[in-house]
């Protein structure tokens, strides 16, 4: 489990790095990408590796990094300038 963690956890700083490379004024500082990317990887390989239970490496750190996709592409902010406003706020 531990090598799990530390893998998933690598991983999902990878993924943070690729993310600001790929999409820099689109994310917030690097400060919370990376702790997003973090701790996303090792909330899913605690999640998969509940679910799938220990001997299931390769797929405890793919749950990992899938789950680490999903928190940062929750950060992503849309293109424009301006933020996009409900129509109730207007």
């Amino acid at each position: 489990m531990l090598w799990e963690s530390i893998s998933s956890v690598v991983l999902g700083l990878a993924l943070s790095w690729v993310a600001l490379r790929t999409l820099p004024g689109r994310l917030p500082s690097l400060r919370v990408v990376f702790v997003t990317g973090g701790l996303g990887a090792l909330f899913g390989a605690y999640l998969t590796h509940s679910t799938v239970g220990s001997g299931h490496a390769l797929t405890t750190v793919t749950g990992a990094v899938l789950v680490a996709a999903v928190t940062l592409s929750l950060l992503i902010r849309p293109r424009g300038s301006r933020p996009v406003r409900s129509a109730a706020a207007q």
